[in-house]
């Protein structure tokens, strides 16, 4: 597979790169100015794109955080990325109950009112009931806990987009 991804053009790699860091083309683009010769492996290569993120101003991590959608916005959920709207259809987020959308949404607007940024979570494998709890928990934590959390999980979505390619 590193063989194949070394050949692409910039623009095939570029596109390919673009969304593992939400709407962050300029990561895809640093990624393959890195690229040199070609990528040891696939794990030299999500090691580069892992640098470049941790290496970014926090300027740039807040707008990476908040390039992310809302978790559960049935009124969004044909304007998602692909990739963020297989994930939330994955867990059926589109499928809420009327209910569950309400909550959704109460705590989607607490939570950037609170924090500036969208709240995000890694829901891969994770049911409604997981994500609604890790919601309601993480919303009352402090603003440099939080911004950390939501980094930290940022980087698991990338890292699992990068594993779909891989």
């Amino acid at each position: 597979m590193i063989n194949n991804i070394n050949k692409l053009s910039e623009t095939q790699f570029i596109k390919l790169f673009a969304n593992i860091f939400e709407n962050s083309r300029f990561i895809a683009e640093d990624l393959y100015r890195k690229k040199g010769d070609g990528f040891k492996n696939f794990d030299d290569l999500t090691n580069k794109m892992m640098d470049i993120f941790d290496n970014t101003t926090k300027e740039q991590k807040l707008k990476i955080l908040n390039s992310h959608p809302d978790l559960a916005d049935k009124t969004k959920i044909n304007t998602l990325t692909p990739e963020s709207k297989k994930e939330q259809i994955h867990v059926d987020l589109d499928q809420c109950t009327e209910e569950e959308f309400k909550e959704f949404k109460k705590l989607n607007d607490g939570y950037k009112k609170k924090f500036g940024f969208p709240f995000i979570y890694a829901v891969k494998d994770k049911s409604k009931k997981e994500i609604l709890s890790n919601f309601r928990q993480r919303i009352s934590y402090d603003i440099s806990v939080e911004f950390n959390e939501a980094i930290k999980q940022v980087k698991k979505i990338a890292n699992l987009r990068l594993n779909e390619i891989n």
